[in-house]
C-alpha cells in the first residue's frame, strides 16, 4: 500500500500510525498538498492527504474512510474500535471531536499565513471551537481511569487525541491554544502515547507553508 502526505498532517499520522500498531506495512511518499498538488491530484482530485493507494490499485480518501477499511482488514478481534453499540459510538465522538479540532486548527494557520487580510471573526469563532472540544474532551478522559480511553488498549480515539492527532498539531501550530496545567489529563494522555514507539517514529514537525 502506499499511504501519500506528510506526518505534520494529524490526519496522516493518524492513519500511519494505527497501520503501524497493525502491522500493515506501507510505502509513504510525503507529499505537501502545496508542493505536490499536481502528483496528488492524479490519485485524488480533491488534492487533500491522507490517501490511501491500495495494493490493487484502488484509492481511498479521508482518514475515517481509510481507518474503516484498515479495521476491516485487520479484523474484529485486532481493530483499534469497538465494531458495534454503545462503545464504538463513543469512540467515534471522541475520534470527530479531535479530528474535528485539527481540522479547525487548520483553518487558522491557512487564514493567517495563505490570506493577506485575515477575518478576526473567522479566528475568534474557531478559537472558541477548539476551546470547548478540549473542554468536553478534558472532562471525558478525567472520568476514565483506564490507561487509554476506552480500556487497557489504544484505540483509535486515543490515536486521534493524542497526535491531534490533534494535541501534538495544536501544540505546535497554535501553542497559546493549549495550555497543559488547564487540560491535565489530555496531556497525560498525550503524553502516553507520544511515548509509544510508532508515535515516535511517525512523526514530523510541524512547518506552516510558505
Amino acid at each position: 500500500m502506499i499511504l501519500i502526505g506528510q506526518f505534520d498532517s494529524p490526519f496522516v499520522r493518524r492513519v500511519a500510525i494505527a497501520m503501524r500498531l497493525y502491522g500493515m506495512p506501507f510505502e509513504h511518499r510525503p507529499w505537501s498538498v502545496f508542493g505536490d498538488a499536481e502528483r496528488i491530484a492524479a490519485y485524488n482530485p480533491l488534492t487533500r492527504v491522507p490517501t490511501l493507494v491500495l495494493d490493487d490499485g484502488e484509492v481511498l480518501i479521508e482518514s475515517t474512510c481509510i481507518l474503516d477499511h484498515l479495521d476491516e482488514a485487520a479484523g474484529p478481534a485486532r481493530a483499534l474500535i469497538a465494531g458495534r453499540g454503545a462503545e464504538r459510538r463513543a469512540a467515534l465522538k471522541v475520534a470527530a471531536l479531535a479530528t474535528g479540532l485539527a481540522d479547525k486548527a487548520v483553518s487558522l494557520v491557512y487564514e493567517r499565513v495563505l490570506h493577506p487580510e485575515t477575518s478576526q471573526v473567522w479566528i475568534d469563532r474557531c478559537e472558541a471551537q477548539i476551546g470547548r472540544v478540549l473542554g468536553m474532551l478534558e472532562a471525558d478522559r478525567a472520568a476514565r481511569p483506564s490507561a487509554y480511553w476506552f480500556g487497557a488498549s489504544i484505540g483509535h480515539a486515543d490515536i486521534a487525541v493524542a497526535c491531534a492527532c490533534a494535541l501534538r498539531f495544536l501544540g505546535e501550530a497554535h501553542p497559546k491554544l493549549f495550555d497543559a496545567r488547564r487540560r491535565p489529563s489530555l496531556a497525560a494522555h498525550a503524553a502516553r502515547c507520544e511515548a509509544l514507539d510508532p508515535f515516535r517514529e511517525i512523526v514530523q514537525p510541524f512547518i506552516p507553508p510558505a
